[in-house]
């Protein structure tokens, strides 16, 4: 019996190690197909989609990959400081479950399979997971120990997964989508060191950032600034002539759905405010209001993208401004 407990065990903490809860934040990866799939299927052959739609869930996948395989190498090389922390002492390197070099070999095999997806779809993907890869490097040898580089680094590495997306179909993305993702993720980012930083206050541990965030006001100051260049660069995408082009009416229906989108921020800033969990798959599980305005953006978003009748509607009541590459045109 204890033959067949001890793998179940070990495999247990290595799931954990490798945070599978945390694969929801590569669904950026996601969204240039989304968006490209509005308007293909209506356009484009069932082999085109079939393809497309392989290749954003390889994207997908090796974003996962390579993302586990950073956090068992972070976890590693922060288990001191780890240990010290009232919740990050329970990962499974701090806790003394999985020794350093265990993960540090999972890491590595985790990376190395991310490439080897990469490589099968794209050369431009493969190059994508490479300067990923890299910048994790240059995040873990000094840039996270940087107040503001630290956060920078972070939501860089999710506007390039956003356009990795693009990348894996063949797509061009959008410059305003793509800084959407960004302040995007460097707001959830400063949520993080707030949650952090809430924690541990209150837990009245020794533990301490090692960026150096120990100021409330400045982590305020940092989350309402992101917080409202989050929701600029988001109007600014979906006025944009890029998205007019691409979508027509229905860009004037995803702007109408950014109060859904101060929602989640606004409740983002309290429960980090209130010591709460920084996981967005916590967070879809424990706040009401968090699932009410994800669900109704991601419902509307797909009513408005893809149901004729919403276009049509939105033609009927809505003036449009006509895209300067369709002024041009003879």
């Amino acid at each position: 019996m204890a033959s067949v407990d001890i793998p179940r065990t070990v495999v247990g903490h290595i799931l954990k190690l490798i945070r599978p809860s945390d694969w929801t934040k590569n669904v950026f990866v996601l969204i240039a197909f989304a968006f490209w799939a509005a308007n293909a299927m209506a356009t484009a052959s069932a082999g085109e989609i079939e393809t497309a739609t392989k290749h954003a869930l390889f994207a997908f996948v090796a974003f996962c990959f390579v993302a586990s395989g950073f956090y068992c190498i972070n976890d590693a090389l922060d288990r001191e400081k780890d240990r010290a922390h009232p919740v990050k002492c329970k990962r499974p390197v701090a806790s003394g479950a999985i020794s350093p070099m265990t993960a540090v070999v999972v890491g590595l095999a985790f990376i190395v399979a991310a490439c080897a997806i990469a490589g099968s779809v794209r050369f431009g993907l493969l190059l994508a997971i490479v300067l990923y890869a890299l910048l994790q490097v240059a995040y873990n040898a000094l840039l996270k120990r940087i107040a503001i580089l630290d956060v920078t680094t972070i939501a860089a590495g999710f506007a390039l997964r956003a356009a990795a997306g693009a990348l894996a179909i063949d797509v061009k993305i959008s410059v305003w989508l793509v800084l959407c993702v960004f302040f995007l993720c460097l707001f959830l980012g400063f949520i993080k060191r707030t949650c952090d930083l809430v924690a541990a206050e209150r837990a009245q541990s020794g533990w301490r950032s090692s960026a150096g965030y120990g100021d409330r006001r400045e982590l305020d100051f940092l989350l309402g600034l992101s917080a409202a260049l989050t929701m600029v660069t988001y109007i600014a995408y979906t006025t944009s002539e890029h998205a007019q082009l691409i979508f027509g009416s229905r860009s004037i229906g995803m702007t109408l759905l950014s109060p859904f989108v101060l929602i989640a921020i606004h409740r983002f800033w309290r429960r980090a405010n209130e010591g709460g969990s920084d996981s967005p798959l916590s967070a879809l599980r424990t706040d009401r209001v968090v699932l009410f305005a994800v669900m109704c953006y991601a419902g509307l978003l797909i009513v408005v993208l893809f149901m004729p009748v919403a276009r049509t509607a939105l033609d009927a009541v809505f003036l449009q401004a006509l895209p300067t590459a369709m002024k041009l045109a003879p």
